[in-house]
């Protein structure tokens, strides 16, 4: 199932960071294998914003590239040696898949370096699009785990989890402890 942005936007909270918030998450960081690397479109920031308080909720950091100090401003050949290497040391990998991401070249990349790295367990898809109209993303649903929302859960910590290409289901909560 498609999560709607709506249903997103009700259930977390858009949280603005400071640089103070910046030098703790660089520290946690270091040697933690607790780090969730974020793929996602650069223009839906509000997305990576909700979806790493979500990751919070649950003890986990979500990493961006944005937030990384050390990235080159400019994109070049070193972003790639450095998108690959927090991949690697990444403990899981999600992408947040709207059809904006998806026509992505760089998310579809960081997906196939995420899939040679983190593929079945310690990776997923978060497909999210306005409505439940088509989506362009299909194929991405049919191979990878993706993270999805269960309708009747009271808590939010309940509400997400992992569903499998086979059928598996796990809880958001366990997925990130495998």
């Amino acid at each position: 199932m498609i999560v709607t942005e709506s249903q997103f936007k009700s259930e977390t909270k858009s949280n603005e960071r400071t640089a103070v918030l910046l030098e703790k998450i660089h520290h946690l960081l270091e040697g933690n294998n607790k780090m969730i690397f974020i793929s996602h479109k650069h223009e839906e920031e509000d997305y990576v914003f909700r979806l790493k308080n979500l990751l919070e909720r649950n003890g986990f950091i979500g990493y961006v590239d944005w937030e990384d100090d050390q990235m080159p401003a400019t994109t070049c050949g070193e972003t790639a040696t450095k998108l690959k290497s927090k991949i690697i040391k990444s403990y899981k990998f999600i992408l947040i898949a709207t059809e904006a991401a998806i026509q992505s070249k760089w998310c579809n990349w960081e997906l196939g370096f995420g899939d040679a790295h983190k593929y079945i367990d310690h990776i997923a898809v978060f497909p999210i699009k306005k409505d439940y109209t088509g989506y362009k993303g299909e194929e991405y649903i049919q191979i990878y785990p993706t993270l999805q929302r269960m309708e009747n859960a009271n808590n939010i910590n309940n509400k997400y989890y992992i569903h499998y290409p086979d059928g598996k289901e796990i809880s958001l909560e366990k997925w990130l402890t495998l």
